[in-house]
């Protein structure tokens, strides 16, 4: 869904990132807005940095009943975004039903095992490169 792409964002700190993802899954009917600040939490609790440039915020456990439909939305920071050491170019906001959340999950890892694609995503893709690659 190509509403949930967001290409070419300047760079900001990582609790607007995740606020901003959280926001756009509100926006799209995936989660109610109580799911924004359990993505927090769940950072505090423990980084959703993934590595090679990826942070996959989520809520926590507790936050399960604020999942309304499962989805993702795509934030590419082409400056990135300091996740403590590291900085992240794709923030993937993922929300799940029951246990769809480790599916989504699942899927968003092999999909980023083509590291010469994750290296464009990154940077320069367009929401259709992304739509593909995700979709």
């Amino acid at each position: 869904m190509k509403e949930g792409i967001r290409t070419g964002l300047p760079s900001v700190s990582k609790e607007e990132a995740i606020r901003a993802a959280g926001e756009l899954l509100n926006k799209l009917g995936f989660v109610n807005e109580n799911y924004i600040d359990a993505m927090l939490e769940r950072e505090k609790l423990v980084s959703t940095y993934m590595g090679m440039g990826v942070a996959i915020p989520h809520g926590t456990s507790t936050a399960k009943g604020t999942v309304k439909k499962s989805g993702i939305v795509v934030m590419q920071y082409p400056e990135g975004v300091d996740f403590g050491d590291e900085k992240a170019y794709l923030v993937i906001g993922i929300a799940g039903v029951g246990d769809e959340h480790l599916e989504i999950l699942g899927r968003i890892v092999e999909s980023l095992e083509d590291e010469e694609l994750l290296e464009k995503l990154k940077k320069e893709a367009d929401v259709d490169t992304i739509m593909k690659t995700f979709g």
